[in-house]
């Protein structure tokens, strides 16, 4: 690893970790759920948790769409930006073959340089760095560690053009723009078909069924719409593109099978394995977004607070942990681990308004975790 990881490594505050609460009976769990998802009017959601790196509860409750019909532990739901670490997962599964090296200029990788690449919709808008030539410091490692300088995505700007608004690897500032450019180069550098990449080595490897990078047919009898914040309906979206910055469609089955092997490091060299939820880069902002809010006084940051390799990683009462967190209009998942006892909490909800009830969920199953729910949410009014 770089000696910038180790220093890193070493900034940590070192916590004496407290012993991890027993946890609940799924009984429990499920009477949890119905009373969060009163609090919240949260239509539906589905829980999974992992303890020792086994799946030890599965369920899913209310409804997955507004004809009432129920939610149910193989319905397919929107994967959002959990998508990013699944990416991760399968990332380090290059670096163990040696097909990529975190820390190797992305440039090595392409034939030609990436501005001359067309500007199109499976090229993404790389032109607009013609005049930007710290492109060229870009690594893996600063991509999926959200350090590459440009904002989440190209069309937010006020031009509708990518930019990058800080040196390579510099800070901290959320970018799915970021992990769309990696996944350009390991299909136009490295010639794979990241989909189906990503289908063989992740969801065929964990019998994740009912999960794709794309929409598939088979999805359509079984299928969760979602509920907005105002409480109307939004129909699911038929993804027809890879986009590793989050185009997963999964169930909550499916994905307490990727938490527990995730968490285990099943498939991946130890090293690789510990890289992925190791704190490669402080984290300098009051909350995650605005991507590119100004960053805090020194004295202000949260010490215990880091980017991993597709995930934030953290220390609390029970020492090291790690969570990703995924969200759109009618979507609101969470994954939340604490790595010596290998147990997590996998919720993914059809309907936004349940993130209100994620850190209360996760605390009741976990106990206190120290996940840093007001960073990734903001000012939200959260249930108790």
């Amino acid at each position: 690893m770089r000696s910038t990881l180790l220093t890193c490594l070493l900034a940590l505050p070192l916590l004496t970790a407290a012993a991890p609460p027993a946890l609940p009976g799924s009984a429990a769990i499920d009477a949890e759920v119905a009373r969060l998802m009163r609090a919240t009017q949260a239509q539906g959601l589905a829980v999974a948790v992992v303890d020792a790196g086994r799946v030890v509860h599965v369920g899913a409750y209310g409804k997955r769409n507004a004809a009432g019909e129920p939610l149910l532990t193989d319905t397919v739901m929107y994967g959002a930006s959990l998508t990013k670490a699944v990416f991760g997962y399968w990332v380090m599964q290059l670096v163990d073959e040696g097909k990529l090296d975190l820390d190797r200029p992305l440039a090595a990788y392409l034939d030609k340089p990436l501005p001359d690449y067309p500007n199109d919709p499976k090229s993404g808008p790389w032109r607009h760095l013609a005049d930007e030539p710290r492109w060229r410091q870009l690594t893996a490692r600063m991509l999926l560690t959200h350090s590459s300088g440009f904002a989440n995505f190209a069309f937010l700007e006020p031009d509708r053009k990518l930019r990058m608004h800080f040196a390579p690897g510099a800070r901290y500032a959320y970018s799915g723009e970021g992990l769309i450019l990696l996944q350009f180069v390991l299909e136009r550098g490295l010639g794979l078909d990241v989909g189906a990449e990503m289908q063989r080595r992740v969801f065929d490897r964990f019998g994740m069924t009912r999960t794709g990078m794309m929409w598939r047919a088979d999805f359509r009898p079984n299928l969760a719409d979602g509920w907005k914040e105002d409480g109307s309906v939004e129909p699911h979206d038929e993804r027809s593109k890879v986009r590793v910055a989050g185009s997963m469609d999964t169930t909550i089955a499916d994905m307490a099978k990727m938490a527990a092997g995730y968490v285990s490091g099943v498939g991946l060299k130890p090293e690789s394995a510990a890289a992925l939820t190791a704190p490669h880069l402080p984290i300098t902002t009051a909350s995650q977004f605005p991507t590119l809010q100004p960053e805090l006084p020194p004295d202000k940051r949260r010490a215990d607070l880091a980017a991993g390799l597709g995930v934030i990683v953290f220390n609390g009462p029970q020492g090291a942990g790690f969570y990703k967190g995924g969200h759109n209009d009618s979507t609101g998942n969470t994954w939340v681990c604490v790595k010596a006892v290998q147990r997590c909490v996998v919720i993914l909800a059809n309907d936004v308004r349940a993130e209100a009830a994620f850190p209360r969920l996760v605390e009741f199953v976990l106990g206190e975790t120290g996940a840093p729910w007001t960073w990734e949410y903001g000012e939200m009014v959260f249930a108790r």
